[in-house]
């Protein structure tokens, strides 16, 4: 008898013919797995099919796009136990490259059919749903400038582009990251906090390799003090990913914690797995072994924590007996007004 799983696509991800690429996912999957198919629209997104997919009682949920796509669905099956299968077709393929998962259509689906699950990290920011990253400042100014058009007519270069573009504007502003235990202020042109992050996602890549199962999220400060500080500074964190080696200028500094409270002044726009989300401040909380996926296995440890040279560091202790605040980590809130 055959499995049985929810495949929720998205017909306008990516840059290929969604109805030759829905055919190929049903040929390679369909021998195997008996397919519940469910197509996004603009009236309903991959969260709210995959939810429903949960409350039919699915025996697993498979989702095909971007990466928005993909993380609105995965969320949708935190704590539940049912195992998740991912086809990338977006134009970065982030969540896959951070999860070591193939982004071709047939070997995504070949490690679907064949591979084993595992239990990674899943994150919360504001409430809403984080399996990559929530990027503050630079980066979230870049992957507004690369719109759905630029990324259909140039992939992956969009980014690289809007990148460029965005160096003209490089502006710092201040930040305080609260933790468990300190408070931490300094100047920043970029603050990322990463649950998952392949080596493309530059900004997130201070530590020595982001683990996405270790209970803790991977949060890194760049801070250069002019463009060619930030070329640099670009090029050192490209240099360290591809090294696997943590980052040693003075304007990067990086940490690891279970969750963060940032404030940023002025505020600064936030992108969140890929979309835009509004203004800082934000909150961050990490659910150790939330989300349960088919993935190959894979893992590396690096040094937990940098932050000596950051500019205007400042490193506040917190009483241990003070409260941290809302479980939740809905009290921060996101700003929408731009």
């Amino acid at each position: 008898m055959n499995r049985s799983a929810c495949l929720i696509f998205n017909p306008v991800a990516g840059q290929g013919d969604p109805e030759l690429e829905l055919a190929m996912i049903r040929s390679l999957l369909e021998p195997e797995i008996d397919l519940d198919i469910y197509q996004t629209t603009k009236e309903i997104g991959a969260d709210e099919l995959a939810q429903a997919a949960v409350e039919r009682g699915v025996e697993a949920i498979i989702a095909s796009g971007g990466d928005g796509t993909l993380s609105a669905a995965a969320m949708a099956i935190v704590n539940t136990d049912i195992p998740f299968g991912i086809i990338s077709r977006g134009t970065a393929n982030a969540f896959a490259a951070a999860l070591r998962i193939p982004d071709t259509i047939d070997a995504a689906c070949m490690t679907i059919l064949q591979g084993q699950t595992r239990y990674v990290d899943a994150a919360y920011c504001n409430g809403k749903p984080m399996v990559l990253l929530a990027g503050i400042g630079f980066e979230a100014e870049t992957v507004e400038l690369a719109d759905r058009d630029a990324k259909r007519r140039f992939g992956i270069m969009a980014y690289v582009l809007a990148g460029v573009q965005q160096l003209r504007n490089l502006e710092s502003f201040e930040v305080e990251i609260e933790t468990e235990d300190r408070i931490i202020t300094t100047t920043a042109s970029a603050v990322t906090v990463a649950n998952a992050a392949p080596p493309s996602s530059v900004l997130a890549q201070g530590p020595a390799g982001i683990i996405y199962d270790d209970g803790l999220l991977d949060l890194t400060i760049v801070a250069p003090e002019s463009k060619a500080g930030a070329i640099a500074a670009t090029l050192h964190l490209f240099q360290s990913a591809s090294s696997n080696s943590a980052a040693e200028r003075d304007d990067i500094g990086y940490l690891r914690g279970n969750r963060f409270k940032i404030k940023a002044e002025p505020p600064q726009k936030v992108v969140l797995d890929g979309e835009m989300i509004g203004t800082t401040p934000i909150e961050v909380y990490c659910v150790p072994s939330g989300l349960k996926i088919f993935v190959p296995l894979n893992q590396a440890v690096g040094p937990a924590e940098k932050l000596e040279g950051l500019p205007n560091l400042n490193i506040e202790m917190k009483d241990s007996n003070e409260e941290w605040g809302n479980e939740s980590g809905l009290e921060a809130g996101i700003n929408t007004e731009e």
